[in-house]
């Protein structure tokens, strides 16, 4: 399927599940891990969806933007009243040294062109400036789980739909030029193996906080998101 209409069908569905439980937690970690590093900065959020963590930023950054293939994924941030427009991460349309933080969740495991978009979101960065980038471990339980059985995201269409790749760390960090420095490593999904555990009341919050200790410690290389945080 082409990656924009999975996207566009993903979109009507997108939201709704999104402001408790697992994926408020996984938007949480996320947020958190750049939060100090967006204070009064100007970010770019590539593949910013519907703007969950755009909004979360939008109230500490000195300004926020958003790219995205998807128009209806846009549709939502615009409701939001974010700076967002369509674009592809493998061709950003701003000029070199544009932001001094350029982030991007839950979406490099699914572009092709990987080296192209990590070039990208450097190109534009500014010198001294951060690049989050988010993959997919493949050192993780949630890679096994994806082996047996893929997620429904809309009616029809499942993550088998789209391009999904799983590296590992080494794979992570080669995709990066080599004057990048790691600054950072956050990650979540340690020891989950079912998301539907972390939306369960007295469980939940006990699966939260062994995932929030369990990412302060090695563990968090075995992570089923791995976010590195390069300096350029």
């Amino acid at each position: 399927m082409d990656p924009a209409k999975y996207y566009d069908e993903f979109s009507k569905n997108y939201d709704r599940p999104r402001h408790k439980g697992y994926h408020a937690y996984l938007d949480e970690q996320e947020f958190e891990c750049i939060q100090d590093l967006a204070q009064g900065k100007d970010v770019l959020e590539v593949g910013c969806g519907t703007g969950l963590i755009m909004q979360r930023l939008e109230p500490i950054a000195a300004s926020v933007t958003g790219i995205d293939i998807s128009p209806g994924m846009l549709r939502r941030a615009k409701e939001r009243g974010l700076n967002v427009m369509v674009a592809d991460a493998a061709r950003l349309p701003f000029e070199d040294n544009s932001f001094d933080l350029v982030c991007s969740f839950k979406v490099l495991a699914h572009i092709p062109m990987i080296r192209q978009a990590i070039g990208e979101m450097v190109r534009v960065a500014r010198p001294g400036g951060m690049i989050a980038a988010e993959f997919y471990n493949a050192s993780s339980f949630r890679f096994l789980i994806k082996q047996i059985r893929a997620g429904m995201v809309a009616e029809g269409v499942s993550e088998r739909d789209v391009f999904i790749r799983f590296d590992t760390l080494d794979e992570f960090r080669s995709y990066f030029p080599r004057d990048t420095r790691v600054h950072r490593i956050c990650s979540a999904r340690h020891c989950l193996l079912s998301a539907v555990a972390m939306n369960l009341p007295v469980v939940g919050r006990i699966v939260k906080t062994v995932e929030q200790a369990a990412a302060r410690t090695p563990a968090k290389l075995f992570g089923g998101f791995v976010t590195l945080v390069m300096q350029k």
